[in-house]
């Protein structure tokens, strides 16, 4: 066997690996993708409309801030700033990821940041630090499935959204945080990881009490990462990996 075709098998092999991945947010995520096409043509959106804002934006937790705003006729820049908010963590989570993925091609790193999102860097984050390599193949299959259910499943939503039941009814709406929880267990040994949780939770509470969503979201970020940037990591009485 060629070392190209050896090579073409191991990247097959990683991506199918980053789709078993997914599986989790694709399911834990459909709830949300189907109420989001729901709101949006309650909102005024038409169907195309609804599939276009997931196909392009691709924001989650940020496409349910806008449509809300759009239904109360927000002044356009106060709907931009507040999908800021709600997506400032990126800019963070881009920042991590960045190095990375620095080894791929311009276009891959794109598409990489493109299709970002919490738990693709909390999956690729783990993955690098158990020492592996975060490849395009693998990181394309963990992300791709996620992106494609979410826009057909707003399309959905759109259409059929008068027949979906209420989603606070059934709890179906927690799938989507407990695996969040999940995730930010993951990463549990890390140093300074509990006082960083208990410092983003307080202030995002808090945040959320005063200031009102969707700031609560980037004010939490930002208070764990004040701390973490302030504090040692020999404070977290577990000692720093190399």
């Amino acid at each position: 066997m060629s070392a190209q075709a050896i090579s073409e098998n191991g990247a097959r092999s990683d991506f199918w690996q980053g789709v078993r991945l997914s599986m989790p947010v694709v399911v834990a995520s459909a709830p949300f993708a189907l109420l989001f096409g729901a709101i949006a043509v309650d909102n005024g959106f038409s169907v195309l409309e609804a599939f276009l804002m997931s196909a392009l934006v691709f924001g989650g937790a940020s496409q349910m801030v806008g449509i809300e705003l759009f239904g109360q006729h927000v002044a356009p820049w106060l709907i931009v700033l507040s999908i800021f908010a709600v997506n400032f963590r990126h800019v963070l989570y881009s920042a991590g990821i960045g190095r990375r993925i620095a080894h791929w091609p311009l276009f891959q790193q794109a598409l990489g940041y493109f299709i970002l999102t919490d738990p693709q860097f909390a999956v690729a984050e783990r993955k690098a630090e158990a020492g592996e390599t975060v490849g395009f193949a693998w990181y394309l299959g963990l992300g791709l499935p996620v992106y494609v259910f979410w826009v057909i499943e707003s399309a959905l939503g759109a259409v059929f959204g008068k027949l979906i039941p209420d989603t606070h009814a059934l709890g179906i709406d927690f799938l989507l945080p407990i695996y969040f929880l999940g995730l930010v267990l993951g990463f549990r040994n890390r140093p300074l990881w509990l006082p960083v949780v208990m410092a983003s939770a307080a202030a995002s509470i808090i945040a959320y009490k005063t200031v009102g969503s969707p700031w609560h979201v980037s004010i939490g970020a930002i208070a764990g990462v004040l701390l973490a940037v302030v504090l040692p990591p020999h404070h977290s009485g577990v000692e720093a990996r190399p």
